[in-house]
């Protein structure tokens, strides 16, 4: 394995809490607990593995496995990989800067900007609840993605954002807008639509104009029709039948704006730690950001934990905001403490991207667990 260590020394609506920042307590990264998070690769759960912590707590950077299962090569801490739903926070930050423009009201619904888009007799659905999945709206329904076989002989297949949609609304809303929360691709395909309506630019030129660019993030972006994965990136591979079939080309339309960009880890790192801090957002957004629905989570009864556009986690005591995604081959996620009042600054940002072969995460999730609490020790 290789690594490198640097030791450094309001709530918006009716029924929702802002949850306030963390008081320092982080010490600097736990190098051997970080490293045991990636010891073992390649497995029967995933090739390989990169991690990359940041901030002013400390700095960590490892990887594990291999480039290419059959070829060998360390894995490249730079690499390219597919993020999966953690797009979902690029799309939000596109819905919430056409707020801070003016462009949309977020309390609105979303069927003003979208007309005739949504079946008549769906309810009025606001636009913030699509952000925080508090809208209601059913799951996206391909009965063939669950059919690994289907998965490989289509990874090719190019889908429109309104073909994904034809398979949503084709089901009534699941409960009432506003009243509970349940985690969908569904919102954010309609919130991608939404930015590409109101604007008349594509998803992929919003993301690089309105966020790459401005950040100088040049490996971040949405491939639209290309399955390439170019540039330095780890091999991807998904296990059908006990054999393992690389799935690093292939195309991104059925997760689009949910969860088809492609980035690195120092560019995940350089957006989160931008967007904490309120370089892409105004006042109101931010608030947004780091405020939680009270409501329970529609499946499970749980408390809600998804903001409009980021996640919220604890780990050891520590709360982080981010995301977690997935596509076939790549398992990865983004979180970091909030910046500390006065000073700006933020004590700890985690990167991670797994080459899992499952893509439901079933498989790698116990060393994704181990990773998080290592980054959090």
């Amino acid at each position: 394995m290789r690594k490198t260590v640097v030791a450094l020394a309001a709530a918006v609506a009716v029924g929702v809490s802002a949850l306030p920042a963390q008081a320092a307590t982080l010490p600097p990264p736990n190098d051997t607990l970080l490293t045991a998070a990636l010891e073992g690769l390649p497995d029967a759960e995933a090739t390989g593995a990169l991690v990359r912590i940041t901030g002013s707590a400390g700095r960590w950077q490892g990887t594990a496995g291999k480039y290419d299962i059959d070829k060998g090569g360390p894995i490249r801490p730079d690499g390219r990989f597919r993020i999966g739903s953690v797009t979902k926070v690029y799309t939000a930050v596109l819905v919430l800067k056409l707020a801070d423009k003016g462009r949309i009201d977020l309390n609105q619904p979303v069927q003003r900007y979208l007309p005739g888009v949504l079946p008549a007799d769906y309810p009025p659905i606001p636009v913030y609840t699509l952000l925080d999945h508090t809208a209601g709206l059913p799951h996206v329904d391909i009965p063939q993605m669950g059919e690994p076989r289907w998965v490989l002989e289509h990874r090719f297949d190019n889908w429109t954002p309104r073909q994904v949609l034809d398979t949503v609304i084709k089901q009534p809303t699941v409960f009432t807008p506003g009243t509970a929360q349940r985690y969908s691709n569904s919102n954010y395909i309609v919130a991608g639509l939404l930015a590409e309506q109101v604007t008349g630019k594509s998803y992929a030129r919003l993301v690089r104009e309105w966020i790459a660019d401005p950040l100088g993030l040049c490996h971040t972006y949405y491939p639209e029709a290309d399955p390439r994965l170019p540039g330095p990136t780890a091999r991807g591979y998904f296990a059908v039948d006990g054999e393992l079939h690389d799935v690093t080309e292939m195309n991104q339309s059925i997760p689009w704006a949910a969860g088809g960009l492609i980035s690195t880890a120092p560019e995940l790192d350089t957006f989160i730690s931008a967007l904490l801090r309120g370089r892409l957002l105004g006042k109101e957004s931010m608030t947004r950001l780091f405020t939680v629905p009270k409501v329970k989570n529609f499946d499970d009864g749980r408390p809600a934990n998804y903001s409009q556009g980021l996640q919220t986690e604890t780990f050891n005591g520590v709360t982080v905001w981010g995301k977690t995604g997935t596509r076939y081959g790549y398992a990865s996620g983004v979180f970091a403490t909030r910046p500390q009042p006065g000073t700006g600054r933020i004590e700890r940002t985690a990167v991670y991207s797994v080459n899992a072969t499952d893509k439901s995460t079933t498989g790698p999730g116990e060393r994704i667990r181990r990773i998080a609490d290592a980054a959090t020790r």
